[in-house]
């Protein structure tokens, strides 16, 4: 192209951009302001000289509001009930997503497949059951062959087995030690790793646990395991001095624990439909909450208690401040749910039958179901801020998703 032409095709281009913004300004009448010493232009064409103006431009921009209309904000005007719950949830949803590890990574996109990277964690009868990160590493409990594996997050690597732990099920990282429940009956144990040491056989702390402890948790002083067996109990495991409290009263067959930052709840599958208790410091039932048939592996997210339930196919949604039931989440793809795990922004369910079950945390709005495959047999589950990682009982692998 000669210069002439370039000169020419420069000029027009000029002309239409020039035509493109007088058009626009003249429809929108845009209105601007200074805000931090930058000039602001929005949409709106009844904010400018608004005291609030930088304001109403923070929310317009990070997506907390689009306006009355397209080129109006109303500011003077009255927010009915429904608009502010509009904001508060847009505000939760926006939070979420950019306070998110994910986020930093860009990591926007929903996976297709459950198993965007496979460990193997030993033969197909180490049978992989629950999975906890520390921050940097994966542990998992096989039950099979009595070990522990550590996986390294960023990369899926298998950093190493410790072995010696008869029966482990539950795992826990507290203290900067990795605890481990033995489902062993009828005395229940208790295992413990020194991530700083080579690897080897686990330490037993104990084995006076109720019997088949599964579920295990800490209340930033003592461990606290779910009994499944000996006519179901709790065990509050206090470190230094050591001692081993069993409790018994109220419990059938408890199966998970959780913290939720003041007090422990345990699910229990000895009734249909089965229960969810609230304990006090004591170990002792202070509330209970009908549940769907055999809840298991429930997660807290910060104000809810996801519980979900294997015999229903469902899931049982409790407000943990008040131990009221907002839901049972039913449908999307749950086929003998098993664990449940919250990356800070979404909820995963694993079903047993092959397959795995997302929702949005916020609002409980189904985010749909992955498949993993025949014979996988999705178990637990945890996240480890970034991903979400599943235990694949029937392959003995850890799956990245």
């Amino acid at each position: 192209m000669n210069t002439n032409r370039k000169s020419a095709l420069r000029a027009s281009l000029v002309i239409g951009f020039a035509l493109i913004t007088v058009i626009a300004s003249s429809r929108l009448r845009a209105d601007s302001g200074s805000c931090g010493g930058a000039t602001i232009i929005l949409p709106f064409n009844d904010v400018a000289g608004n005291l609030f103006f930088c304001e109403i431009a923070e929310a317009f921009f990070s997506g907390l509001t689009n306006g009355t209309t397209p080129t109006t904000y109303s500011p003077g005007q009255n927010v009915p009930r429904e608009q502010m719950a509009a904001f508060i949830t847009r505000a939760m949803d926006q939070s979420l997503r950019r306070g998110s590890r994910r986020a930093a990574l860009k990591q926007f996109w929903s996976p297709t497949s459950a198993a965007l990277g496979l460990t193997t964690l030993g033969p197909p009868a180490a049978s992989p059951v629950l999975v906890e990160s520390d921050g940097a590493d994966l542990w998992v409990a096989n039950i099979g062959n009595a070990t522990v594996s550590r996986v390294r997050a960023s990369d899926g690597k298998l950093l190493e087995t410790w072995t010696g732990a008869t029966d482990a099920f539950g795992v826990l990282s507290a203290k900067g030690l990795i605890f481990v429940t033995g489902n062993t009956f009828p005395g229940g144990s208790l295992y413990r790793i020194d991530p700083t040491q080579s690897a080897g056989s686990v330490t037993t702390l104990t084995t006076a646990l109720g019997g088949f402890p599964r579920g295990i948790a800490f209340d930033g002083a003592r461990i606290w395991t779910a009994n499944f067996g000996g006519g179901g109990s709790v065990s509050i495991v206090t470190l230094n001095p050591f001692f081993v409290n069993n409790v018994t009263t109220g419990f059938a067959v408890p199966s998970g624990i959780l913290y939720d930052g003041a007090n422990m709840w345990v699910t229990d599958v000895g009734t249909n439909p089965g229960r969810l208790f609230k304990l006090d410091s004591n170990g002792m039932i202070i509330q209970t909450v009908v549940t769907g048939d055999t809840p298991l592996f429930p997660v807290f997210d910060g104000t809810n208690i996801w519980v979900p339930n294997s015999g229903s196919n469902s899931v049982t949604v409790v407000r943990a401040s008040t131990g009221a039931v907002l839901i049972t989440l039913t449908g999307n793809e749950l086929n003998f749910p098993v664990s449940a795990a919250f990356d800070g922004e979404r909820i995963l369910i694993t079903n047993n039958v092959d397959s795995v079950s997302l929702w949005k945390a916020a609002d409980l709005s189904p985010l749909g179901s992955v498949g993993t495959g025949t014979g996988a047999s999705p178990f637990g589950a945890c996240s480890d801020g970034l991903n979400f990682w599943i235990t694949f009982q029937g392959m003995a692998e850890l799956a990245r998703f």
